[in-house]
């Protein structure tokens, strides 16, 4: 039986989503990425490909119909609204095909029609400006999956590279807000998920989670902040009282060296550059965003928009191509561990 394809979003069409995915599709061979469909404005991207001078041969289909024209055409699913093709600048007049697409690649998910969401970057303020509530993909992602925020249940980042997995649990907020949003049972709501799809969908029977501390030296026991001994130390015990292989607080300086990484399978880190920072300085080109705790799988470059190169030819697709052939391995892990 013939596996699902990937539903691609096309991203923000200003940016270098449009790009990046055809250059994923004319890769399709060398990097063995398993068949995708781009939903988006087929006249946007056969616009962007006329603009790189790609010979691109761009087909019109159906999610259903795509996985065996992958082959031969880049498939693309058209959304009912239109896109403006102006690369590098971004208008809150593509808002709504942007959000389309994210709300269909799901649905097709969630539908079986597709193996898995993969999704090209978005930018927030012309998403803001046109009336969106939702602080980004993530959160949206979760609205649109049911979930409430806090849930046991809920949306959680991975950062997955050849080297590394690291796993935030506060994300965007600012680095003073840090230690009051950080709690112990938002550590351990963290470290359940990334355990339990590590098992489910990374195929690791026992995972091992390193938890870094927050302040430098993990505290010194105290003497340079309290939060590693009163909020990080008892969320490890009860972890490791559930039977997941926890072990922590950790100091940060010293936990992501190529020896140290032999001892774990993914880092739960204390705030998000704690855990971006070695993820994208071991692997920039190959590292991908995954969100953990969907009900579906969901993948992605890890990192923006670009709006600076857009149009240029220039946008590498190397961390998209990860995240698809990524989604596709997650995808059949699940299947098999049902």
């Amino acid at each position: 039986m013939s596996r699902p394809p990937l539903a691609l979003t096309a991203g923000d069409p200003s940016g270098i989503g449009p790009e990046i995915a055809i250059a994923a599709w004319l890769r399709r061979a060398e990097s063995a990425t398993s068949p995708f469909y781009l939903l988006s404005d087929p006249a946007s991207v056969a616009a962007c490909a006329r603009r790189l001078q790609l010979d691109v041969p761009i087909i019109e289909t159906t999610a259903k119909k795509a996985a065996g024209q992958f082959a031969d055409a880049l498939p693309v699913v058209p959304l009912a609204a239109r896109f403006i093709d102006a690369p590098g600048l971004p208008d809150k007049a593509n808002a709504d095909g942007i959000v389309e697409a994210i709300d269909r690649a799901v649905t097709d998910s969630l539908s079986g029609e597709a193996s898995a969401v993969v999704t090209c970057p978005i930018a927030k303020k012309p998403l803001y400006d046109a009336g969106f509530r939702f602080p980004g993909h993530t959160e949206y992602l979760a609205y649109l999956a049911g979930l409430k925020s806090g849930a046991e249940i809920s949306p959680v980042m991975m950062l997955a590279g050849p080297d590394l997995r690291a796993v935030p649990v506060t994300i965007h907020i600012s680095l003073a807000e840090v230690p009051g949003a950080l709690t112990t049972e938002a550590i351990l709501r963290t470290a359940r998920i990334t355990a339990r799809d590590l098992k489910t969908r990374f195929g690791i029977a026992n995972p091992r989670l390193a938890v870094s501390g927050l302040n430098p030296h993990a505290g010194e026991s105290g003497a340079m902040g309290m939060e590693d001994e009163t909020v990080i130390r008892p969320a490890i015990e009860t972890l490791q009282n559930e039977g997941i292989e926890a072990f922590g607080p950790l100091p940060a300086d010293t936990m992501f060296h190529a020896r140290a990484r032999q001892n774990y399978d993914a880092a739960i880190c204390m705030y998000h550059d704690q855990a971006l920072i070695p993820a994208k300085a071991l692997a920039f080109d190959e590292t991908v965003n995954v969100t953990l705790g969907l009900p579906f799988i969901r993948t992605s470059p890890d990192h923006g928009t670009a709006f600076d190169i857009a149009g240029k030819g220039i946008a590498r697709p190397d961390s998209l191509i990860a995240a698809l052939k990524l989604a596709r391995r997650l995808a059949d892990n699940e299947s098999r561990s049902r």
